[in-house]
């Protein structure tokens, strides 16, 4: 979120659905000096209470995503199935995978060995993502639904490697075979509803929410919060319903009435921009269209749900560009500013999908600020006085709870920390840090595995730098 100041204290940004995503509104402060002694530390901030919990491709495998494979049904082949299921069971997956996929024909012609098979594929899958990620499993779970696809379990083994790579074939088709399959599960009415909103059917949207609801009745955290992206889908609607939209090749942007005509040709020429020139650096481009909307100057707050000081935001949950368009006619400048570090947010997200809490928020907020490409003086203010040191590793999580004096340092830090990470290693390492990120790996370990050196010693570094550019 793109914010003129920072003397309140921040509210809690908006926790995401495990389930999902990790989901987060991003904030841009503009920010006044601190006035701390530099060279102590905070103490880390405790983090806000954690979000609703529920069965997700995050969450380590369980013995719900795990299918029994312990009776080999007889068949001529069972010392074979046996040997396979031993090498998964000793984690030696790459000879399992091999193993599968050599299989006699004969063993796939009789009905129970081949539902047996689907259960070795399912399990190697579980195994393949704990180690690696979806990225490797994606490929099990299909070969297990396409031999076994009335299998629950199955099913949404794939559809929740599908959510997470963002895999084009979690189509409709597939989600109303899976509410069939898994009538009482809420994913599949949660699956939909977001791509229905992709499609901008909002209205088709919010049936679906309301459905996944009623699946979560076990889950009351979990129902509470789909009554609350219901809500707001359903006020989007209502608000979006009287605007006009106007696309480009990889855009979409929405406004309200004639009087912003002006400002959608000039949000889409900076957006279509953005789109290679940000793109390029991350080596990454959106999997589809991105939905902006400008909002009248009375109908942003009350649309968005957002504070008065906000200048725009990325809502991921709606997967939204939002921002109000007044002064956006005659400064470009701000308009410009606004939208691409919205981008930036809404760039990462769609990289991430399903892992976006694996991202630090500080390194979120850094690279949006930095590729934003806009010059702050405020925050060269920030870090020039005497100020508070507080560590990265306090700065990874929401910063919801942070005090309005230590969130004004944390935009700064993670706007040096990232500037220093990029001038030294140069972006394209900074890809690999995030593909490691993405797999799932700590930020230490990230860090450690991909520019070889320690989070303490990037730390010190970054902080010797620092100090060597103000003496």
């Amino acid at each position: 979120m793109y914010r003129r100041n920072i003397k309140h204290i921040l509210i809690p940004l908006a926790a995401g659905l495990a389930l999902v995503i990790g989901y987060n509104l991003f904030l841009r402060p503009v920010l006044p000096p601190p006035t701390v002694q530099h060279a102590e530390t905070v103490e880390p901030v405790a983090p806000p209470p954690a979000p609703p919990r529920s069965r997700s491709p995050e969450n380590e495998v369980n013995s719900a995503r795990v299918l029994d494979q312990s009776m080999v049904p007889p068949n001529p082949h069972e010392d074979l199935l046996e040997a396979i299921r031993d090498e998964i069971e000793k984690h030696n997956l790459s000879l399992a995978e091999t193993k599968l996929k050599n299989l006699p024909p004969a063993v796939l012609s009789n009905a129970t060995s081949k539902s047996f098979v689907a259960i070795l594929w399912n399990n190697l899958g579980l195994q393949q993502e704990r180690l690696t990620g979806t990225q490797a499993s994606v490929k099990a779970f299909k070969r297990a639904a396409d031999l076994d696809d009335s299998n629950p379990v199955i099913l949404m083994n794939l559809a929740h490697a599908y959510w997470e790579q963002r895999d084009r074939a979690m189509n409709a088709e597939f989600l109303i075979k899976l509410m069939k399959v898994a009538p009482g599960e809420p994913f599949p009415h949660l699956a939909m509803a977001d791509l229905l909103q992709e499609q901008d059917q909002l209205q088709e949207a919010a049936k679906h929410l309301d459905q996944a609801v009623d699946r979560a009745r076990h889950d009351p955290g979990l129902q509470s919060y789909l009554a609350a992206v219901t809500t707001k889908v359903r006020r989007t609607q209502s608000v979006e319903s009287r605007m006009a939209a106007k696309s480009s090749t990889h855009f979409v942007v929405k406004f309200d009435g004639e009087e912003d005509q002006s400002t959608w040709i000039s949000a889409l020429e900076i957006l279509e921009d953005s789109y290679r020139e940000i793109g390029q650096k991350f080596s990454h481009f959106p999997s589809k269209p991105i939905m902006v909307i400008l909002h009248a100057k009375d109908s942003f707050q009350g649309a968005t749900g957002s504070p008065a000081w906000a200048d725009g935001l990325y809502d991921p949950a709606l997967g939204r560009i939002q921002i109000p368009t007044q002064g956006a006619t005659t400064d470009r400048k701000w308009l410009a500013s606004v939208l691409r570090h919205e981008y930036v947010h809404a760039l990462l997200h769609d990289r991430f999908g399903a892992s976006s809490s694996a991202l630090p928020t500080w390194l979120n907020e850094g690279l949006a600020m930095q590729l934003a490409g806009d010059a702050w003086p405020e925050l060269d203010q920030a870090m020039n006085g005497d100020v508070t040191v507080i560590p990265l590793t306090s700065l990874e999580g929401s910063w919801g709870a942070l005090p309005a004096s230590a969130s004004t340092l944390a935009y700064a830090e993670a706007n040096s920390a990232t500037g220093y990470l990029i001038e030294r290693w140069g972006m394209a390492r900074v890809n690999e840090l995030l593909n490691a990120l993405q797999a799932k790996a700590s930020v230490a370990a990230a860090l450690q595995n991909k520019l070889f050196i320690s989070y303490e010693q990037f730390h010190r570094q970054w902080l010797e730098s620092f100090e060597g550019r103000r003496s």
